[in-house]
């Protein structure tokens, strides 16, 4: 186990070339902001430039295709229509979203847009709820209530439901961008999706790719509690302190929904980073461990075996890791190891 003595950050920044190996390496870097964030894709290599620019169109692409706020998103015609035939993208996600809410018993759920609504989090226009709104809601959600057959791709919705993947698109956007980066000639890339993580082949010095994970408890936002190498290989975080509002009330609500109470989710987590080669995987797995709580998401990561990485950060400061990181995490702060 190594630790630290200074702040490391991921920083992204546009360069036209180092010197690595005792060669030039071209490097290209692209920034967009797209799925309601800002990106940036870093590129090293022959084909740096095009590479970038192809990962900017595919998330384009993507963001055209998935965004609620956009009427004539595909996912948005779903919406409207409550029946579709689903193909290409929106079928794999259909797909990896069913599998996702079974393996994590309905933490992880796709048709969780009315809540995001109820509370104003699609709109920006936040307010808290009643009791009854949000039980009248909560009958609108349940993937168990909308019918998908994987061989046809037909899905029919339940009453009144709608769809919304912001929990599993950014990752499988990065499984996506993946694809893309094999068909150049390029050494390595490193993508910054919201600070979602995701990395591709080699650093031009030949060293592990090496993340930070955000401090939950800074006040700034800019200082990380954590860094871990990581090649080829998403890092996906989902914590309390990334979208959240104060009610009326003077309490604060933050934007992950507890599928089962409709309410903001309430565990002794506040952040939770999945580590795994799987980028959509990981998406959701971070916010329904989150949901979850440390006990559940630790059994769900030992009944999965072992197939991914966790770290959970719980509210008294204590960081916990899975047993496959210890060689590759660093840290000033309290932790312990999970096997």
């Amino acid at each position: 186990m190594k630790r630290f003595l200074t702040v490391l950050f991921i920083v992204i920044s546009l360069v036209p070339s180092v010197f690595a190996q005792g060669r030039t390496e071209t490097v290209f870097t692209q920034e967009i902001f797209a799925m309601d964030t800002y990106m940036s894709v870093k590129c090293y290599g022959k084909e740096a430039e095009e590479a970038a620019m192809a990962a900017v169109r595919e998330i384009q692409r993507l963001d055209s295709l998935l965004s609620t706020g956009k009427e004539t998103s595909e996912v948005s015609r779903v919406n409207s229509s409550g029946s579709a035939v689903l193909t290409g993208d929106m079928k794999e996600l259909m797909e990896l979203s069913l599998m996702a809410y079974e393996k994590t018993s309905g933490a992880f759920d796709a048709t969780i847009f009315p809540l995001m609504e109820l509370w104003g989090f699609s709109s920006k226009e936040f307010r808290v709820p009643g009791k009854e709104e949000i039980e009248e809601t909560l009958k609108k959600t349940g993937s168990d209530k909308l019918s998908y057959d994987s061989e046809s791709g037909k899905l029919v919705l339940g009453e009144s439901q709608r769809l919304d993947f912001g929990g599993i698109a950014k990752g499988y956007t990065s499984m996506k961008l993946k694809e893309v980066f094999s068909s150049f000639d390029i050494d390595g890339a490193i993508v910054s999706l919201g600070g979602n993580v995701q990395t591709y082949g080699a650093k031009p010095d030949g060293s592990p790719w090496r993340c930070g994970i955000q401090d939950p408890f800074s006040s700034s936002g800019q200082s990380v509690i954590a860094a871990i190498e990581a090649d080829n290989l998403a890092v996906i975080t989902s914590g309390s302190y990334e979208r959240f509002f104060t009610g009326e009330d003077g309490k604060t609500y933050h934007h992950i929904i507890d599928p089962s109470t409709g309410y903001p989710a309430e565990s002794d987590l506040v952040s939770v980073t999945i580590v795994s080669k799987n980028g959509a995987e990981a998406d959701a797995l971070s916010t329904a461990c989150f949901v979850m709580g440390k006990e559940k998401a630790v059994k769900l990561w030992q009944d999965s075996g072992r197939e991914y990485e966790m770290i959970l950060i719980t509210k008294d400061g204590t960081l916990h890791i899975t047993g496959g990181l210890k060689d590759s995490f660093q840290t000033n702060s309290k932790f312990e190891i999970i096997y």
